[in-house]
This record gives structure tokens, sequence and C-alpha cells, in this order.
């Protein structure tokens, strides 16, 4: 922790401005033997939050010129000393603006060491911590806010009132079974049962608003299937606003599966153009047709497409039977077409359908519409609080299976000493989850994720 570290901290990649980062004990002294102000004085003179005019140099051999911004403990990112040297944003000239800072007695950090040692110092929680990554990663406006929620503590306040409330619940166990002689309130099992039970619905309630999370967060697999002619290919190109898959009125024209990554409304879509799903004896057309199923196994958003102008025949009824159960929105195309085409059956089979035309590229919202509360993110708020990641997911569902426990020991008449057990592996993980208690390994992990820089 005393190791004063540097990197760029701006992409590799030429731009107007890059950034070299320094942190630690001797960040300023380490800064001051490469930038020389214009004024002639030293960094070491600088108050915190300042901006200092000069340049960098390698010995007397001038970089660049720079702005030196300096940050003094504890009232910085990581919570030690920081300067950031930012300099004109060449790809050669930044990195012996590094290569300086390293041969004057900084190392190179590793992936996410600055956030890391905020994390370490207190500024910051695990949760806090993980969410600068999400903010960095954010595809989308949702995504954006969701990240940047967290990254203010919002997470972590939700998680907290949650623990708070068991560590009540499990100190006055302890304090009722530890001091049975002591005049306290009996434990009461149905009320305290109750308690539990909110805990159970917060946390239930927290998961399912972070599965939500990971669609606006990283996206969603998504098949658009149908048989030939049904307007597969116009919808693809429509939502990809450019012409991804070929367009005729030639049945089976689409052999292989196209794929795009599109945003409707504020969800990422993985997009997969499939052939038309019919019975054929066209071999290489099997081919396709078989490869449009098996993507219906794994798809984690299935578009169905229908023709409003034909009546339904087997093969839109066998897709049907393959839709079953399934997260399908139903899209009946060409409405601008005369109906042929027996709505009614189509909805006894797949809760959502709406109507659309590719062509003319109208229904789009009420698709993205559907699309959204299908998947569960139409009423999310990520100004909440959401959970981010399979560790925070896993942390929150380990909570809840030991709450659940906990409560089937109160309605099964266990002793309150096993209750109590519960409750605490249920608090432990909470505090993993806020990194309160948390292993090197656990560390260790979210921080290899980020880019080096941050």
């Amino acid at each position: 922790m005393n190791e004063t570290i540097a990197a760029i901290s701006t992409p590799q990649a030429s731009g107007g401005i890059g950034i070299v980062r320094i942190s630690g004990i001797n960040a300023i002294g380490v800064a001051d033997k490469v930038f020389r102000s214009a004024d002639h004085k030293s960094l070491s003179e600088s108050k915190g939050y300042a901006a200092h005019y000069g340049k960098v140099y390698n010995g007397d051999s001038i970089i660049d010129e720079a702005i030196a911004f300096v940050y003094r403990a504890p009232k910085s990112y990581t919570g030690d000393n920081i300067v950031e040297l930012s300099c004109h944003g060449g790809l050669y000239i930044i990195r012996e603006v590094l290569r300086a800072v390293l041969n004057n007695g900084a190392r190179l950090a590793q992936p996410g060491e600055f956030t890391r040692r905020a994390f370490e110092n207190g500024k910051i929680s695990l949760t806090q911590a993980e969410a600068v990554m999400d903010i960095i990663s954010a595809q989308g406006e949702q995504a954006a806010k969701a990240a940047l929620s967290a990254r203010e503590g919002k997470l972590a306040t939700r998680i907290n009132e949650i623990r708070e409330r068991l560590t009540g619940y499990a100190a006055h166990l302890a304090a009722w079974a530890d001091y049975p002689e002591e005049d306290l309130i009996p434990v009461d099992r149905k009320d305290f049962t109750q308690n539990l039970e909110q805990c159970a619905h917060d946390l239930k309630k927290m998961i399912a608003e972070g599965d939500a999370g990971k669609v606006i967060r990283e996206g969603v697999d998504t098949v658009i299937v149908g048989k030939p002619n049904v307007g597969k290919s116009t919808l693809m190109n429509c939502l990809s606003g450019c012409e991804r898959s070929i367009v005729t009125h030639i049945a089976g024209t689409t052999r292989d599966i196209v794929e795009e990554k599109v945003v409707l409304g504020d969800i990422i879509l993985r997009l997969a153009d499939t052939a038309g799903i019919r019975t054929t004896n066209d071999p290489v057309e099997k081919i396709g047709v078989d490869r449009a199923k098996k993507r219906l196994d794994t798809a984690g958003l299935i578009i169905a497409v229908f023709d409003n102008s034909l009546p339904l025949d087997e093969d839109d009824l066998s897709l049907m039977e393959e839709l079953k159960d399934k997260p399908c929105v139903a899209v009946i195309n060409k409405n601008d077409m005369d109906n042929k085409l027996d709505i009614s059956l189509i909805e006894a089979r797949i809760p959502k359908v709406i109507t659309i035309s590719a062509l003319n590229q109208n229904g789009i919202d009420a698709l993205s519409d559907a699309i959204a509360d299908l998947l569960g993110v139409a009423n999310l708020n990520p100004a909440d609080g959401i959970l981010s990641g399979e560790r925070q997911m896993n942390c929150c569902r380990r909570c809840l299976e030991m709450v659940d426990e906990a409560i089937h020991a109160l309605k099964t008449g266990m002793t309150l000493d096993a209750v109590n057990v519960s409750l605490d592996s249920a608090i432990e993980f909470l505090l993993e989850l806020t990194g309160e208690r948390v292993t090197e390994v656990v560390t260790n992990a979210v921080f290899h994720q980020f880019c080096v820089g941050k």
C-alpha cells in the first residue's frame, strides 16, 4: 500500500488528451522529478485540488507540455496522494511520459489497483467499486443510471438496511438465549417469522431487479423466427438501421444465421435473423432450419414473426408449439395489408402479441414496450440501486437461502439457537456483498476485471 503506482488512465489510442495517473505516498515527489512548472514552483508546494502548467521531462529532454493536477490525501479518489499529468494524447507521447514516471520511482499499476486502493482506504464499498466498471462499460442510458446509482452508494444503503434488521433480530435472540434470567421481552415466533418474511421479500425483490438489471447492462440474446417470407429479415434490417439481411420475395433466401447488436429502447438486443422455419427437402435450407430451432433453446428472448396477410398454416402452428413456455413476443407483421390471419389463435398461445409493419417501420415502439415488459425492465428504476454481476447476485441468493432456513426453523419449532445460526450466516453473506468481510481471493477476482489505469 505504500508503493507509488502509475498508469495511463485514458484509452490506448490517439486523442486530444492523454492522462498518466500517479498515486501513493510519494506520488507528488515522483511527479516533481519529471514535471517542471512554468512558475518554477515544485508540486510539493502545491495545495490539493490545484492545477499547474509546465513541461514533462525525461532527464533534460522535454517530452511534452502538460497540466499537472495535484490531489492530496485523504481527499482524493484513492485516498492517497495523486498527481495526474495531462498531456497531448499521442500514443508515443503518453507512453514516454509513463516511462519517465516509472523510471523515477513509481511502478506500473495492476488492473483496477487505483480503485482497489480506494476500497482498501475506506473511500468506497466493494459494490461501489464494482459500479465503476459498470459506468465505464454502460452502453445505454438505463445501464449508466443504474451504475451511477450504485457508485453513489444506493445499493450499499439497501443492503445495509436489510443487514441492520437481521443483525437486530440476531442480537435479540442472542441476548434472550445468553441471559435468560434478565427481564427481556420474550421472542414471539409468529411476529418474528413475519419480520423475517419481510426481509425475504425485500431480498427476492432485489434479486428480481438484479436479473432485469442484467438485461439493460449486458443485453439479451435475441432470435427472430418465423416461416419464410413473413418479414423476419425486413424486421432485422429495420431494427439494425441498415441492410444486414437479404430481403427478396423468394422463400428461403436466408439460409444461415445473421447477427447484429442493436439498442431498442433501453435494451441491448444481440439479434439473430434465422432461416425460415418450415418443412423442406432442400438439404442446405434444412441445415439453416435446424440451426434456427437450436437457437430457440438458448435465446433469452424470441421474436416470433407471423404474416398478417396469410392464414395460419401447419408451419405456423408447429412453431407456436415450439415456443411454449419460452420468453417470446409474437409480432404480426404486414399490418398495412388485409388481415387474413386469426390473431386470437396466437394470443391463446403467446401472451405478448403486437402488430407492426416492418417495411413501413410502424409499431416498433409497441415492440419495444412489449419486450421491456416481458423482460421485467418496464418498471425498473435504476436509481434505486440494483445488484450487478454474478458475485453480488450469488451473495444475495445465499443470504435469502439462510433467511428462508431461519423462517423454516421458526415454523417447525426448532430451537432459537438454530434460528440464530442461520441468521448469522445470512448476515455474513451481506457483509461479503458490501466488502466489509471479504476474502483476498474475492477481492482479487473483483479487481482483476478492471482495466489498467482505473
